[in-house]
């Protein structure tokens, strides 16, 4: 499968960059995507929600009155969480995190990946880099690609601090090194910028499995 290449200005090169069709063309599957973008989003939760149980309240366990003979329900320690001290199976700090076979991931990305080819969600630009870090820079990178009206991701090969500085305050963008990539930020895009020395970088850690 070949794509145009273009340069950070939006003009054709005229050169063609052939992408793995075991990487950039399979079937996706959605099951695995599915799975991946759930262990994404449960591994940014803290799991440090917490509330008292009637035992970590203060307040006196004396029978509030007498078992019988009063006409009323029968009450035990004024900590009762019916009466509004502690609560009833509340939520106690947990770790959400789970983990998923290396395969598993791999295909996840390949098949994200895959998604973006077919619906046309990709482009390939030249390896390019900012004299200086200004915001102007990117955005005339943006409205260049044609990919300023919704949200992108741009794909490098290595963390060059002039352009990851120039895109950090422009909402609905963000750069990322190839390496660290993940499914969740391919599938919550509408674009995804690859740089041809980003795509090598693609091919050879996602071709390992």
């Amino acid at each position: 499968m070949k794509l145009e290449v273009l340069n950070i200005n939006g003009s054709k090169t005229g050169k063609q960059i052939d992408l793995d069709d075991n990487i950039f063309g399979i079937e996706p599957n959605d099951h695995v995507l599915y799975l991946s973008v759930k262990q994404y989003l449960a591994n940014q939760r803290q799991g440090t929600h917490k509330v008292k149980q009637r035992g970590e309240t203060s307040g006196s366990t004396k029978k509030l009155h007498k078992q019988k003979g009063t006409g009323g329900s029968r009450k035990g320690s004024i900590k009762n969480p019916v009466f509004g001290n502690g609560r009833t199976f509340g939520p106690e700090p947990r770790d959400y995190s789970f983990k998923l076979n290396k395969k598993v991931k791999a295909l996840a990305s390949k098949s994200a990946l895959s998604y973006k080819v077919k619906d046309n969600e990709m482009i390939i630009v030249e390896d390019f880099t900012f004299n200086e870090a200004k915001t102007k820079n990117f955005t005339s990178a943006l409205n260049n690609l044609g990919v300023n009206k919704g949200k992108s991701c741009f794909v490098l090969s290595s963390n060059d601090m002039n352009v990851i500085l120039s895109g950090r305050n422009i909402f609905h963008t963000h750069t990322v090194n190839a390496v660290d990539l993940n499914v969740y930020q391919v599938m919550n895009c509408n674009k995804i910028v690859i740089s041809e020395s980003a795509v090598k970088v693609l091919t050879e850690r996602l071709s390992a499995n």
